[in-house]
């Protein structure tokens, strides 16, 4: 009967939300009617307490449910068996509706700035997305099909999913996907009701920055898990699915910015709106090409074309009715306030538009390979393609964010910049010069990364100079943090791609090879059984000079429910970089009768930088958040006690 509670719960939910959607046009209309708040409420509880009782059939491994049978196996352990239940289509949609569902309530039982129309409006909004939503789980894809008669055991979860980060990954990334919604339907409510204002962005902002946080945490931690789990040795694959997250952190970047002078300045008003509704664009383009079947990628879900269809008619009605929307009502929205050229404005003008061009350039690179088959012919798309078209300008983008900071809003006269210029000039130059001297081989991209890296770490902290440190703000804390996590990351980035060392052998146990200046020596090659799995594993003692040995152990593991076999890579990790091994299978026998094994090793500088900086970005979001709510809870207690 649990199965067909949560099917219930679903249905009624659904109910829910199309009384929502009739109250809250019957509350704009004039009619007395206050229901859109506690429908909206009443409805996320009852979509949390749906995926609550999916989880718990994952748990029980109760195979007469489909879903269950298809993506689960009863020897899983426990933190697989929880997770498995959104590592497939079905409950990956069904945690994507419970989000949605959870973050209108949380907007129906907060939000208290909005005029009572706007609110309204934007619950009504969330409705009809929770709607649409709700009837492609119980019209097309429902998690609580039975199956009969019910198979004694399932067919496993995907092993690339057997993961640790499969417990956080999707999660954070579903968490930013649905922040985008709330921005999205905040945009439509302000458009029905012609309120488009400071008041309606700092509405916005929070769940701008809560989206942008989850989707940097999401991002960081799926490269990190591709890196380690796939055994390619890279940190980054242009792997559609990839590109289906970065393109809605790209855009939440950039609204990020954007609400932000609306909400403080009372400018770009029609940069947020446009922002808003590209932002939730991306994050349902991402749903349907990963749900479509219309791709193949290493962790896509595969499934019928009936499914991909209706997430594209999805698609096509609330993106092509917002933007319609917006197309009638950008005309009637006020002038916002004026500001100079050169102005902090104009800068973050300068940086949006570099984003959306970077948004595009991975937007045509993601869609032509779907779009080429659909005519009959086959490309592929990869790093030939996105490494120098995004460079093109993401350093110009990284170049404004070196000056923007040091402009004041409004209007500015260069005075700051004039001031900083010396110090930035003379440590981009001598990174140059120290560079073309100790490394004449690199690469003109990560040359210029790595000099402009330096230039945004330096003014990253200008905002922190005549501060009184103890008594500055959360916010600007939170942007100094985010700015130098970006020139982390870029150090990162530009470190590892240009000195990057590889070396693939085929080695004997006792033989020792060396990358870089790290010395390895196979020392025993042997079984090993896991929890459901079973793996060769090679033992390594990694030397580099004199220092002490130490011990890696990468795997090549193979997985029976479903037959499978992974890489395990080893990873050592010191101050500047990271030692990469991945074990390969047997090369044969030497003349003596030897087994040989294929090693594969890289030695990647400063290759952590790269998930450090991610995290320092995610941090300075996080510090920012705490800013914004500090101060409204001190609002509302004081209006309370008046």
């Amino acid at each position: 009967m649990i199965a067909e509670l949560g099917h219930a719960m679903l249905w009624i939910a659904a109910g829910l939300a199309l009384l929502q959607i009739v109250a809250g046009i019957f509350e704009l209309r004039g009619r007395h009617i206050v229901a859109a708040r506690p429908l909206a409420i009443a409805q996320g509880v009852l979509t949390m307490i749906a995926f609550l009782l999916l989880i718990w059939l994952f748990v029980r491994s109760d195979m007469s449910v489909d879903l269950i049978a298809r993506n689960s196996h009863s020897d899983k352990p426990l933190i697989y068996r929880i997770s498995g239940t959104w590592g497939n289509h079905e409950g990956s949609m069904l945690l994507w509706l419970t989000i949605l569902g959870f973050a209108g309530a949380m907007v129906g039982l907060f939000e208290k700035r909005l005029d009572a129309r706007t609110l309204t409006a934007t619950l009504v909004a969330q409705a009809s997305l929770a709607l649409g939503f709700f009837t492609f789980l119980l019209l097309v894809s429902n998690p609580f099909k039975r199956l009969v008669p019910a198979p004694p055991q399932g067919l496993g979860l995907n092993p690339l999913l057997q993961d640790p980060g499969l417990a956080f990954h999707p999660p954070t990334l579903y968490l930013g996907y649905v922040g985008l919604s709330v921005a999205f339907s905040f945009a439509v409510g302000a458009m029905i009701t012609r309120d488009v204002g400071p008041a309606f962005a700092r509405a916005m902002r929070p769940w701008v920055l809560l989206s942008w946080i989850f989707l940097t945490i999401g991002i960081v931690a799926g490269s990190y898990w591709a890196y380690y789990e796939l055994g390619w040795g890279g940190w980054w694959f242009w792997d559609p699915v990839e590109n289906a997250s970065l393109m809605p952190w790209i855009a939440a970047t950039a609204l990020l910015h954007s609400v932000s002078v609306t909400a403080t300045r009372d400018a770009l008003r029609t940069w947020t709106l446009m922002l808003a509704v590209v932002g939730f664009s991306m994050s349902m383009l991402g749903t349907f090409i990963v749900r479509s079947g219309l791709l193949t990628s290493v962790h896509s879900f595969a499934v019928d074309p009936e499914r991909g269809l209706y997430i594209l008619g999805l698609l096509a009605f609330y993106i092509g009715g917002a933007l319609l929307l917006f197309g009638l009502r950008v005309g009637a929205v006020a002038e916002s306030q004026r500001f100079n050229w050169m102005s902090r404005e104009a800068a973050l003008v300068l940086n949006n538009l570099l984003l959306s061009v970077i948004l595009v350039i991975v937007l045509v690179g993601t869609m032509s390979p779907i779009v080429a088959e659909a005519l009959g012919s086959q490309i592929s798309v990869g790093p030939p393609y996105y490494n120098p078209w995004t460079a093109a300008f993401a350093l110009p983008l990284v170049a404004v964010m070196v000056l923007g900071p040091l402009l004041r809003w409004r209007q500015d006269d260069g005075a700051k910049v004039r001031k900083w210029a010396p110090l930035l000039i003379g440590a981009i130059v001598i990174t140059i010069v120290l560079c073309l001297i100790f490394a004449p081989g690199m690469g003109i991209l990560p040359l210029l990364g790595l000099a402009l890296a330096v230039g945004v770490g330096i003014v990253s902290l200008a905002p922190l100079v005549g501060r009184n440190l103890r008594r500055t703000p959360l916010p600007v804390w939170g942007m100094v943090f985010a700015h130098f996590g970006v020139a982390v990351a870029l150090v990162g980035m530009a470190t590892e791609s240009a000195f990057i060392k590889e070396r693939l052998a085929a080695v004997r146990v006792g033989e020792t090879v060396e990358v870089a200046n790290w010395r390895v020596r196979l020392t025993d090659v042997r079984p090993v059984v896991g929890p459901n799995w079973t793996a060769v594993e090679a033992v390594l003692d990694v030397q580099r000079g004199n220092s002490d040995v130490e011990t890696m152990r990468p795997q090549a593991r193979t997985f029976n429910q479903p037959q499978t076999e992974t890489n395990e890579a080893a990873l050592k990790t010191v101050w500047n970089g990271q030692l990469y091994a991945v074990l390969g299978q047997s090369a044969g026998r030497d003349e003596q009768g030897r087994e040989r094994w294929q090693l594969r090793l890289w030695w990647k500088p400063l290759v952590w930088f790269i998930w450090a900086g991610g995290g320092l970005i995610a941090l300075g979001g996080l510090l920012s958040l705490i800013g914004r709510i500090q101060p409204l809870r001190t609002f509302r207690g004081n209006k309370a006690a008046a």
